[in-house]
C-alpha cells in the first residue's frame, strides 16, 4: 500500500495523513492500548469504552459474551502446567497448554487494560484458546481421575463453571429466570459427583462427565439461540438478551452507556432503558443525556445540537448518529426513503456522485439502496481529511456530485479533521435546503444561493 503514490490509490480511512503505518500503529495500534487515537470518536483513555482492570472481562456488558468457561479455562490451565512440569522439552500436552494458555493470557490482559476503542463482540478472540484450554484440561484429569486431587479439581471447575453460570445468567432476570437455578442445582450436584468419580466404573463416569459438560454449557448454549432466533442490525453485534448494567440485546451498544447521539448539528436519538451515562457524536462541546437500549436502531439524546438549535456545522436536519433518525450513523447503515432513492436515481449517470455524506455508513445505506456511487467525506467516522474541503470545493464546481444529504455526520473527534464540519458548514451557507423522504438534501448543482 505505502508503495503505490496517493494519487493512484484510495485514501487510508482510519488516519489522518494518509499513512497505512500510521493507521497500523496509531489508530488501530497502540492507540488502541493507550487509548491515544486521533480521529476517533470520544475522548479516549477509557472513558468512552468502560472501566479498565482484569475484571473487565467479568463485568456486566462483557461477562455474558466471554465469561461463561473463562474461570474454568484459567484454572485449567494452572492445573495442567503443574500435571505436566516434569515432562520433557518436546512433551505435546505441555506445548499445547503453553500455546493455547499464552494466548489467552496475552488476549486477556490486552482486552482488559485497552484504554482505545473496545466492543463486547472483540473477545471472540478469546474462545478458541478458552475451548482448547477446558477441552485439554478436562481430559487431562478425566484421565487421571483415579487420583483424589484431579477428582477433587474437576469437581472445583464444574462447581466454578456452575457459579460463573448463575450470576450471568441472573443479569438478565426476567428472561428465562428458571434457567439459573436449574443451572446452579444441577451444576452443585455434578460438582460433588464428581467427587467420587474414581470409585465408579468408567461408564457411570462418562455419563457424570456428560451431564457436567450438559450443565456448563447450558448458560452459553441459551445465549446462543437467543442471538440465532433474534434479528440483529449494525455494527456492533452482541450475544444474549439485555441485562443489568450492561449493552445486551441485538447488537448492544459499548459498555451499557449511552448510543452515540446525534450527528454534527444532529437531533436526539430515542432514549432507551439500560440507564448511565448518555451518548456522545453531537456537534463539538456539545453534552449528552439519554441511555442505551443496546439496540443499534436507538441512542442515546444529544445536547449537541438539535433540528431547532443545530450545533456548530450542522444543517439542523436531525437524525441520531447511532440511529434514533432516518440518516443512518456511525455504526448502521440508513434506510432512505422510495422519495429520495428516485432523487438520486434521477439521471445519475451525468454526475460521479449521486450523493455525498458524512461517515461511511451513511453513505452505504445511500449507495446500496441506488447502486450508484455515493461520496463518503471523511471516511468511517467522518474524521479523516478525505476529501479535503478543497477537494470538495472543486469537485462540486466541476458538477461531479449532485446532492449532499444533511443531518449526518458526528462531531467530538479527538484530535480529527475538521474538513468534514468545513464541508457541512458551507454547504448549509452556500445551499437552500429541501425535504425529500423526510430527509434533509442540498441540490448542489443548483445556482440559486450560490
Amino acid at each position: 500500500m505505502s508503495l503505490i503514490p496517493a494519487a493512484d490509490r484510495p485514501y487510508i480511512g482510519g488516519s489522518q495523513n494518509n499513512s497505512v503505518l500510521g493507521l497500523a500503529f496509531g489508530y488501530n495500534g497502540l492507540g488502541r492500548l493507550s487509548g491515544n487515537e486521533t480521529g476517533s470518536v470520544g475522548a479516549g483513555g477509557g472513558s468512552m469504552w468502560g472501566s479498565t482492570g482484569w475484571t473487565r472481562l467479568l463485568s456486566s456488558d462483557i461477562g455474558g459474551q466471554t465469561a461463561w468457561l473463562l474461570p474454568a479455562a484459567l484454572l485449567l490451565f494452572l492445573i495442567g502446567l503443574w500435571v505436566t512440569r516434569r515432562a520433557p522439552r518436546t512433551d505435546m500436552l505441555r506445548a499445547g497448554y503453553l500455546l493455547w494458555g499464552g494466548w489467552l493470557l496475552a488476549t486477556a490482559a490486552v482486552f482488559s487494560f485497552m484504554a482505545g476503542i473496545f466492543h463486547p463482540y472483540y473477545t471472540v478472540a478469546l474462545a478458541p484458546a478458552v475451548g482448547a484450554l477446558v477441552g485439554i484440561g478436562t481430559v487431562t484429569l478425566f484421565r487421571l481421575r483415579q487420583r483424589v486431587l484431579a477428582a477433587l479439581m474437576l469437581a472445583v471447575a464444574v462447581a466454578l463453571t456452575a457459579v460463573t453460570a448463575y450470576v450471568l445468567l441472573g443479569r438478565s432476570s426476567s428472561w428465562h429466570p428458571w434457567l439459573a437455578a436449574v443451572v446452579i442445582g444441577a451444576g452443585l450436584t455434578v460438582a460433588a459427583a464428581m467427587l467420587g468419580i474414581r470409585l465408579v466404573r468408567r461408564r457411570i463416569a462418562l455419563l457424570v462427565a456428560t451431564v457436567a459438560l450438559v450443565i456448563g454449557l447450558a448458560g452459553p448454549a441459551a445465549y446462543a439461540l437467543n442471538t440465532a432466533t433474534t434479528a440483529h442490525t449494525g455494527s456492533i453485534p452482541s450475544a444474549g438478551p439485555a441485562v443489568a448494567g450492561g449493552s445486551g440485546g441485538p447488537g448492544g451498544g459499548p459498555g451499557g452507556r449511552g448510543g452515540f447521539g446525534g450527528g454534527i448539528g444532529g437531533g436526539t436519538g430515542t432514549p432507551g432503558t439500560n440507564g448511565g451515562p448518555g451518548g456522545f457524536g453531537g456537534a463539538p462541546g456539545g453534552s449528552s443525556t439519554g441511555s442505551s437500549t443496546g439496540s443499534l436502531t436507538t441512542g442515546g439524546s444529544t445536547n449537541g445540537g438539535t433540528a431547532a438549535n443545530p450545533g456548530p456545522g450542522g444543517d439542523g436536519a436531525g437524525g441520531g448518529a447511532f440511529g434514533g433518525g432516518g440518516a443512518g450513523g456511525l455504526l448502521d447503515a440508513n434506510t432512505p426513503s422510495a422519495a429520495l432513492v428516485s432523487a438520486l436515481s434521477a439521471n445519475a449517470s451525468s454526475y460521479r456522485w449521486v450523493a455525498a455524506a458524512i461517515g461511511s455508513n451513511n453513505a452505504a445505506g445511500l449507495q446500496l439502496a441506488t447502486g450508484d456511487a455515493v461520496m463518503a467525506i471523511g471516511g468511517f467516522n467522518g474524521s479523516d481529511p478525505a476529501p479535503t474541503f478543497a477537494q470538495f470545493e472543486a469537485w462540486v464546481a466541476a458538477g461531479q456530485i449532485h446532492y449532499f444529504i444533511g443531518g449526518s455526520g458526528f462531531g467530538g473527534q479527538s484530535g480529527a479533521s475538521a474538513d468534514a464540519s468545513e464541508i457541512a458548514s458551507w454547504v448549509k451557507s452556500h445551499y437552500t435546503a429541501q425535504t425529500i423522504g423526510g430527509r434533509t438534501v442540498y441540490d448542489l448543482t443548483s445556482a440559486a444561493g450560490q
